[in-house]
Order: structure tokens, then sequence, then C-alpha cells
């Protein structure tokens, strides 16, 4: 049996203490301690002891708590050339959960950690680190890593953000249904009916609350009802609350905005549910996250994956000999296709952008989700053109593909570039035969992979596309390594040279 959960929230003032003292450079590292005694047998002697002079808060919470690990010094090799190093990195980023009382939610299987700070099982990160896994012939890490996310949606009725309670309040990108079809590569159609209920349920959680709405009351939760009764998706999170994992910063952007604040603490965790934390592509104004409005936006990436989700349904019930089930979803997936291309393609700008559905009107943040809906065919031959016109001309620079091409500051845009955009930007060409722009976007990534781990010794979490001799910034954290996702992407494309 699994020891209990642990919240960090419960430690009420001394976690409110810890975080806005900074005691920790990192807002995680506290939310990720374990704690040797219960929540309130902790703040109970907190409140005793904090009046003491000379009260020392690192050392009681040293005194209370373990520290988690630096990882950074866990992901060395002696290897000279990146394959080598990634081969000998999934041991050393494979993780078992132990019976532990923390913040960690035990998992019944094996799984890869990103890397660095992030010592937990990520969801939309998993995905991308498969590819990787598939590529060294680890097909039962990944088999391992699909039956800890089916675990989780059997527990939670979701897929969390990560394996921690502070992520309970929201999900990622839903990359669940890749998983299960990659899977299903290497070990036959068997798998789409044995993950079958959790797909259901997985389903079942992004469109609750669907029959709720009303032209007088849109959007519920993740799902948003649009004039004429389509149905899309967006980004959402149950709390309105500063995160645990990013408490000083969020009070920080609390206080220093200007524009209507009561949504705020949602949104910004809504931008996390995207994986985009953050991105001028969620802000009102393009560059303040003060000015963060994720939920008011329908975004590319989330819609094509919930179609494919529903693809994934519908071919798992015909597997399952459910003619009427499969009918169903193929009729969900057909008609959120018709309302991408209504609501998300916008013609003028001949590309997919979000849609904010408050003010009936496209985006006009440029980002590299618009290559979703060709990772997964949806585009007609002549929206293809046009958006992979723009992902030569606009995206793709000498070290990669950018994520938008907007300097704000943020991780999430210029110059940065990420592995898992690198792969839907390339499958996107490779679906429209534009074999030339594939190439592209592999050649100059792999370079720059390479050419980084020649000089550090490292795969990084994400790098500068455009000075492919600077290093990546921006963000609440510095550049990570390690690093899950960009060993997947590698490897893969690495293949396929």
């Amino acid at each position: 049996m699994s020891s209990p959960l642990f919240y960090i929230e419960d430690l009420q003032e001394l976690f409110s203490d810890v975080q806005t003292q900074r005691i920790f450079a990192d807002q995680k590292v506290f939310p990720d301690c374990k704690p040797r005694f219960s929540a309130p047998e902790i703040l109970k002697n907190y409140r005793i002891q904090q009046h003491n002079p000379g009260f020392d808060l690192l050392g009681f919470v040293k005194t209370y708590f373990v520290l988690p690990n630096n990882e950074e010094s866990e992901t060395g090799t002696q290897a000279t050339n990146p394959v080598a190093h990634i081969e000998l990195l999934w041991d050393k980023l494979t993780r078992k959960t132990e019976n532990e009382f923390s913040s960690l939610i035990q998992l019944p299987q094996r799984f890869v950690v990103p890397g660095g700070r992030f010592r937990e099982f990520f969801y939309w990160d998993s995905y991308f680190t498969m590819l990787g896994l598939q590529v060294s012939g680890r097909i039962d890490l990944i088999e391992n890593m699909v039956d800890n996310f089916a675990y989780l949606i059997s527990e939670f009725g979701f897929i969390p953000n990560g394996n921690r309670t502070y992520f309970l309040s929201r999900s990622q990108p839903p990359f669940f249904s890749l998983m299960v079809e990659l899977l299903a590569e290497e070990k036959g159609d068997a798998c789409y009916l044995k993950y079958l209920p959790q797909l259901k349920s997985e389903y079942a959680f992004w469109m609750n609350g669907v029959e709720k709405l009303s032209a007088s009351e849109p959007a519920y939760e993740h799902s948003v009802k649009l004039p004429d009764g389509a149905i899309l998706n967006r980004f959402w999170d149950k709390e309105n609350t500063p995160r645990p994992e990013g408490y000083y910063e969020d009070l920080e952007i609390f206080n220093h905005a200007t524009t209507d604040k009561k949504e705020l603490y949602r949104n910004i965790r809504a931008a996390c549910a995207s994986g985009w934390d953050f991105s001028g592509r969620w802000f009102a104004d393009g560059q303040d996250i003060g000015t963060i409005k994720t939920t008011d936006l329908i975004p590319a990436d989330l819609n094509s994956l919930l179609w494919h989700l529903e693809a994934t349904l519908g071919k798992a019930a015909k597997l399952a000999g459910n003619e009427t089930e499969a009918g169903y979803y193929e009729k969900k997936a057909e008609e959120r296709n018709s309302a991408i291309r209504k609501y998300l393609w916008n013609d003028d700008q001949g590309g997919y952008f979000d849609y904010d559905f408050k003010q009936n009107i496209s985006s006009e943040a440029w980002s590299i989700a618009m290559a979703f809906p060709l990772f997964f065919g949806l585009a007609n031959d002549a929206e293809a053109a046009k958006v992979i016109a723009h992902l030569q001309n606009t995206f793709l620079k000498e070290g990669g593909l950018l994520t938008t091409p907007n300097t704000t500051g943020q991780q999430w845009d210029a110059p940065n570039g990420w592995a898992p955009l690198q792969w839907i930007g390339y499958k996107a060409a490779l679906n429209y035969g534009a074999e030339a722009l594939a190439a592209g976007i592999a050649g100059n990534w792999i370079a720059t992979v390479e050419r980084v781990f020649k000089t550090t010794g490292k795969m990084m979490e994400k790098y500068n596309v455009v000075d492919t001799s600077l290093a990546a910034g921006g963000g609440e954290y510095p550049n990570q390594n390690g690093f899950g996702w960009t060993n997947g992407v590698y490897l893969k494309m690495k293949m396929k040279e």
C-alpha cells in the first residue's frame, strides 16, 4: 500500500514564508522536499519556534524536511558523441518511485524523467522521450510509461501535468493517444484495446461539462461552445491561486499587473497546462505576462491533439467490434476538423492561429503551433502550402525552428527552439511532401544539439536557434540538462538522416 499523499499547501503560512523569503533560489525546491513529519506537526512546531530569538528559517526547513538531490551531477557521462551519451543517459534518467511520504505520486512502473530540476514523470515530455526510447529498442520502458499514464487516469480521472500533488489541478497537451499509437507500432493493435478505457476517461476529462454549455455560458472547464454550436477546447486549471512551484513569481506578476486580475492565477496555471510556460502567445498585449489570457484562447495545438484522441477512440472502438461507438467518435473527429478549419484557420494571414472566443477574433500571435494541424494531416493542400511557406520563411533559423518570432524574455518565444516543436514541424513538412524543408529542420536542429554537446557535454532542455553561439535563456529557472525530449527527438531525427 502506498503512502498517503502530501500537499505542500497544508503547511499554510510556513509554505508562504519559505517561498516569499526565497530561501531557495528555485521555487520548486521546497514543494519537492520530503517532510519528516506530518504537516500539522511541522506547522505546530513552526508556530512555536518562529518567535524564538535568532530563529533560522532555512535551519528549520532542513530539520523538518529532506531536501531534494541536485540532479545536475547525475547526468554526466564519458561519451564523446550525443548518441552514445544518450544511450548511457537513459538508465540515469530512469526512476521507480519509492514508498515515501512526499508530494511525489507513487507509480507502479519505471519511467524516464526529463532531468535537472524536473525529478518527476511529466506528461507531454514523455511522448517525445519515447521516440528516442523506440530508437534505442527500449520498448518495455515505453510500455511501463504508458502503463503509468493509464494508472494515473484510472486513479485521478486524467493525467496530471506531472506526478506531484501540486500538479493535480491541471493536465498537459493530451499526447496519451499518440503514446498508445507508438506502442501499437511495436506491439500491435491489441494496445488500442488494452488502453481503451483510459482513452475514454481522458476524453471525458477534456469534454467534462460540455452538456452545460449555452449561448449565455459558452465555456466550462476545458470546453467552449462557439456561436454555431461547434465545440472546441482550451487549456484550463481548476485552481485560481499562485502555483506552489512558482509562488513568488506568481505573486510578483499579480502585484505588477495593471489589467483585470480576477482570473490571473488561473490563466498562469492554464499556460502551464499548455506546456508553453510562458509565451507571448498567451498575452493580450503579446509582451507582458500581466496581460495573460490563456483561458480566452482556443489553441490550434490542443484541438489538433483532441482530434487525434477522437480518431483513436474511433479506431479502438472499431477494433473492439463496436461500430456504433466507432461511428460516434468518427463523427466527433469530423466535426472538430471542420471547426478547426472554420475558427482556427486565418485566411488573411494564411495560417492556423489561436481563436479568442471572448472577442470572436483570431489571435494575432504567430507561433509554431500552426504546424500541429499539418502534423495530423488535417490541412488541405492549399492551407498546407501557406503554412509550409511560413515554416520556411518565418520560423526556420540556423539552429532549427523558432517557437514564436516574438522576443519577450519568455522561454517559449524567440530566440528559443524546443525539441518537441522541431519534431512537430519536421513531420508536418514531411506529411505534405516538403522534403527539403523537413531536411532543413532536422539538419539545423541536429547540428545545434551536436555543437552544444561538443562544447558542454550536455543535452539541453532548449536551445537558442537564432544565434547558435549563445545559450538559450528566459523563463523562471536556468536552462536544464538531461534532457528527456531533446534526447528523444535528436535520436529519432538522427536515425532518419
